[in-house]
């Protein structure tokens, strides 16, 4: 049984590997944070993101996605709508490096050989991992005492139209669901000053476009 696994595997690697197309590009858009500090709106840029995406177009319908985001996060409590955050007056920046890898769901199929200029919504998600500044609330003020990674799960929605066979524009917005509660500093740890709503964990916001150029092989999507 172990030898025939092998031999499937290798089969299915030979056929399919060297006939599908990728895409590697560029993200430009903005960020924005959800938590104990600042704003409470969902969607509102205040800073930038920028990085790259790679894609493998498994079939009309899935891509195996990876993306790399640079970004920081702002939260000013002068800026809330909420009178007990106005009265509190704290704010905060912390720099986000995040390494994204998942699948890519198109809701109807988006086969850039077989129709001309199509165009789909889409869903992602998967597995993030990002690097952040640790936060502590000191004299009234957030101040950043190191960096740590932690792990959030994306969910983006999206609408990408190919404007010929080599080249993908996209528009998406994605929240990132966090396992942290310190992007704002309102958790520590350790002993240290706590505030904040201790229930619930962090968000982030990255909103954008994407463009991006296919290579490789006219994709054989005949197994799927």
């Amino acid at each position: 049984m172990r030898y025939l696994t092998i031999i499937i595997v290798a089969l299915f690697w030979n056929v399919n590997l060297t006939a599908q197309t990728y895409e590697i590009g560029a993200f430009l858009g903005g960020s924005n944070f959800i938590g104990d500090v600042g704003s409470t709106n969902y969607i509102a840029p205040n800073k930038p993101v920028i990085g790259g995406i790679f894609k493998w177009n498994r079939s009309a319908r899935h891509s195996f996605r990876f993306t790399a985001l640079f970004s920081e996060l702002e939260g000013d409590d002068n800026k809330s709508s909420e009178a007990r955050r106005n009265s509190r007056g704290l704010s905060f920046k912390n720099s986000i490096k995040e390494f994204s890898l998942g699948l890519e769901y198109t809701f109807w199929e988006f086969d850039m050989f077989n129709k001309r200029n199509p165009n789909a919504p889409y869903l992602y998600t998967g597995f993030t991992y990002f690097n952040h500044e640790e936060l502590n609330l000191s004299n009234s003020n957030l101040v950043s005492t190191g960096y740590t990674w932690d792990v959030a799960i994306p969910l983006v929605l999206g609408y990408k139209a190919a404007f010929n066979s080599n080249v993908v524009f996209a528009l998406e917005g994605g929240i990132r669901y966090t396992l942290t509660d310190n992007l704002d500093g309102s958790a520590p740890g350790d002993g240290m000053l706590e505030f904040g709503n201790k229930n619930n964990d962090d968000w982030y916001m990255f909103t954008g476009i994407t463009v991006s150029f296919t290579f490789g092989r006219r994709p054989c999507f005949c197994v799927f």
